[in-house]
């Protein structure tokens, strides 16, 4: 801080980045908070009190709280990465601030850093020390003062002008200022976007955790219907209250995600989630008993059911059918009356429709908060007059039914240019001294919330570049290499430190630029050419990428399917095309050309390896594969009975581990399947695709296609032991053959062991 002080340089503090409205993205010295400083620092059980780092994860504080039956009540759907500084940014909520409200309310006091090197701790503040405060002088005196002479100035506006709903955002939360709210600075702070002043440390309320939980699913005609629902439904005394559309749910049926799940939902053309909590399961049963609909009180089902809503409208968020648009994050999270939010719904999507869009609904409906992705135009300058049109309509909406532009996700720049259709111009005054009490100078993340860049000043959409590359990149969502790198939408799942598969570097090293997400944006910036100039050929995307593992995680447990190592493949053939390839790329890219060679001297071959570790590039501390003294194809022999099956002998099983190819082959024979191999020994081409070398990938699943071609047109199918051998017969051999006659037939009878089983209902033998 002192440095950019020194320099005049602009500054924003950053947690997991997942704000939607623009707040963690500026011109800036950007500081994220996530990498050093996430400690829970300590938590007081009797007192209900935990003390966090600013880039402390949502999760690690509820984890560390749940070891004493607490909670950090605000828990929203980025709950996994979202930061405590972030939530106190963006006053951030989620489904369960019918609980305990959002994070404004579950904030006691802060430790506050302001860009002028100003430091202490604030929170709620009796007259006598506010008067002492503000006689002590100093800087800090001269906020206190300031802030004072705010809420004399404007007490009566305040109160009269704030909307009085639970999810008000918008806005600076002035009336923490006043009197009756104890002049609390820490509150009052929560939800300013970084424009004010750096959290140091924080400390959080707790509640009491209730220790059962029961879900209740209700489908409903429409979700206008369901939002008519709500009023009645809140009586029983929800802990949670959600809201899903029809088009969530299609969505996720086209793209056949979460298909179990889905069937597990009532019928109806919209749906409410509602959770009950007790100290006892008779006692959270008690109240939700009294809804009819689908009981669930399976922990493990409810999270399933739950996955639903936390992913389905970033799963959905990429065009499909009907306008061919992509659904945006361009109108995001008004807030009503829950009581009115029926009413609100249908006025919504009719002003929708007027304006010639589609749009997907969710949100906490118990609140009142709306969520809604449309697939608005921001790639043609009509597009986006037409969205500036719409933005101005919907901002009267939301006006006229009391409520907030922002009733979760902040204002930043999004809906900074709309607030004063909301507040009037003597409040947006009163913002405006409020900010000038902390930050004179305009150095904290300018340009959000108040005086604001215009809604359509930075917009990251364009049109899509053509390149010529290696893999197609056909996908539903249109086809080339910078609509795939469009997949990411940065909701940072990848940056997760827990659950799932991604992101192994990213949890290994915290740096953005490891992240799935931050490849993505570096590809990005590459495709633009403003920032990265130097394209196929930049060093700095190379570098972000070498350190995938291309482990594929993020093409299943990412919501859009990021396909990171398929990019960073592409990338890499481009990369070399006039460079040299490190020696790795011999020694292990090239690994099924050598291997078959090198079989026939296994014991040579594995003398070599011990000593020739360094000339491979290979680090010393590794211990090296060796070579089976017979291959699995050498042993093979065919029992010639029953269904035919082939086993797909991959260099690994063939060369190393033989005795994992036998056995699969004796499990096939006992499931009654007659095993044969392919005509030839094959490799699939996977380690080509770690060093860019995706001609030689091609010409291999050329060979591998012309040898299948009888047991494929048999209609046999391919038993493949190795993931990875399957992952590219499965993805990457359409991308790379696409009008191959028979690739979409190999990726359709390429099979796992277990998936032959299952479809034979067969059974293991007991062992003893």
């Amino acid at each position: 801080v002192a440095l950019c002080r020194a320099h005049g340089a602009p500054l924003l503090a950053r947690g997991g980045g997942t704000s939607q409205c623009g707040q963690g993205v500026n011109v800036a010295v950007v500081i994220d908070c996530s990498k050093y400083l996430h400690q829970v620092l300590g938590v007081d059980a009797q007192a209900g009190l935990a003390r966090v780092e600013p880039g402390a994860a949502c999760d690690a504080l509820r984890d560390a709280a749940e070891q004493h039956g607490l909670t950090f009540a605000p828990d929203p759907a980025t709950h996994s990465r979202c930061t405590l500084g972030g939530m106190i940014g963006n006053n951030s909520c989620g489904p369960h601030s019918l609980m305990a409200g959002k994070t404004v309310e579950n904030i006691e006091r802060l430790e506050v850093l302001t860009y002028d090197g100003a430091r202490f701790w604030c929170g709620a503040t009796s007259p006598e020390n506010l008067q002492r405060i503000i006689s002590e002088g100093g800087r800090r005196g001269k906020i206190y003062s300031d802030l004072k002479a705010i809420a004399d100035k404007y007490g009566a506006l305040i109160r009269s002008g704030f909307p009085k709903i639970k999810r008000r955002v918008s806005g600076y939360n002035l009336d923490q200022l006043l009197p009756e709210n104890g002049f609390n600075l820490a509150r009052a702070l929560v939800g300013s976007e970084g424009t004010c002043a750096l959290t140091l440390q924080a400390e959080a309320r707790l509640v009491k955790s209730p220790r059962e939980r029961v879900l209740v699913v209700l489908g409903f005609p429409d979700i206008f219907a369901a939002g008519d629902a709500v009023p009645r439904l809140l009586e029983s005394g929800p802990i949670a209250c959600e809201g899903l559309d029809d088009r969530i749910i299609g969505g996720l049926r086209e793209r056949r995600l979460a298909l179990e799940e889905i069937a597990l939902l009532p019928p109806g053309g919209g749906w409410l989630m509602l959770e009950f909590g007790g100290d006892s399961r008779e006692e959270a049963l008690s109240r939700a008993i009294k809804v009819p609909g689908l009981l669930v009180e399976d922990r493990a089902l409810m999270a399933r059911l739950w996955s639903i809503r936390e992913t389905g409208a970033s799963a959905t968020a990429l065009s499909l059918g009907g306008s061919g648009r992509d659904q945006l994050v361009g109108w995001e999270d008004a807030a009503v009356d829950p009581m009115r939010i029926g009413d609100y719904l249908r006025e919504f999507r009719a002003l929708i429709a007027r304006f010639g869009y589609r749009t997907s609904i969710y949100g906490h409906f118990g609140d009142g908060c709306v969520h809604a992705r449309i697939d608005f135009d921001l790639r043609t300058p009509p597009g986006i007059a037409n969205w500036r049109r719409f933005l101005a309509a919907a901002a009267g909406l939301v006006v006229k039914y009391g409520g907030s532009l922002s009733g979760e996700h902040g204002d930043g720049q999004a809906k900074g240019e709309l607030l004063p259709l909301m507040f009037g111009p003597e409040l947006m005054q009163a913002f405006r001294e409020f900010k000038r009490a902390w930050d004179p100078e305009n150095r904290m993340n300018p340009g959000k919330l108040i005086d604001a860049r215009r809604v359509d000043q930075d917009l990251r959409a364009r049109p899509a570049i053509p390149l010529k590359t290696q893999f197609a990149f056909r996908s539903e969502i249109g086809h080339g290499f910078a609509r795939a790198a469009e997949r990411c939408i940065g909701m940072g799942k990848c940056r997760a430190a827990k659950g799932a598969t991604m992101c192994p570097s990213y949890r290994a090293t915290r740096e953005e630029r490891y992240s799935t997400r931050g490849r993505a944006r570096l590809l990005d910036e590459m495709l633009r050419g403003e920032v990265i100039t130097d394209g196929w050929a930049s060093e700095a995307v190379k570098e972000a990428l070498e350190w995938c593992l291309a482990c594929k995680g993020c093409a299943s447990d990412c919501p859009t399917h990021t396909d990171m190592a398929s990019y960073k493949a592409e990338f890499l053939s481009h990369y070399y095309e006039k460079r040299r390839r490190p020696r790795q790329a011999l020694s292990m890219g090239r690994i099924g050309e050598w291997a078959p060679y090198a079989a026939l001297f296994p014991g040579f071959t594995n003398f070599l390896s011990r000593i020739g570790k360094p000339f491979a590039g290979i680090a010393p501390e590794r211990s090296i594969p060796k070579f089976a003294r017979r291959s699995f194809r050498s042993q093979f022999k065919s029992n010639g009975g029953g269904e035919r099956v082939v086993l797909f002998d991959d260099t690994f099983n063939n060369h190393f581990r033989p005795q994992t190819a036998a056995a699969a082959q004796r499990v096939l024979e006992a499931a009654g399947c007659a095993v044969e191999l392919p005509a030839e020994h094959l490799c699939c081409g996977r380690p080509y695709y770690d060093f860019g070398m995706l001609d030689r990938a091609r010409r291999t699943l050329e060979r591998a296609l012309e040898v299948l071609a009888p047991q494929l047109d048999a209609g046999a199918p391919v038993v493949v032991l190795e993931p990875g051998c399957l992952s590219v017969f499965r993805a990457e051999l359409g991308q790379l053959l696409p009008d191959h006659p028979r690739a979409g037939r190999l990726a359709a009878q390429a099979t796992t062991l277990a998936e032959v089983l299952l479809q034979r209902q067969f059974k293991l033998p007991s062992i003893n």
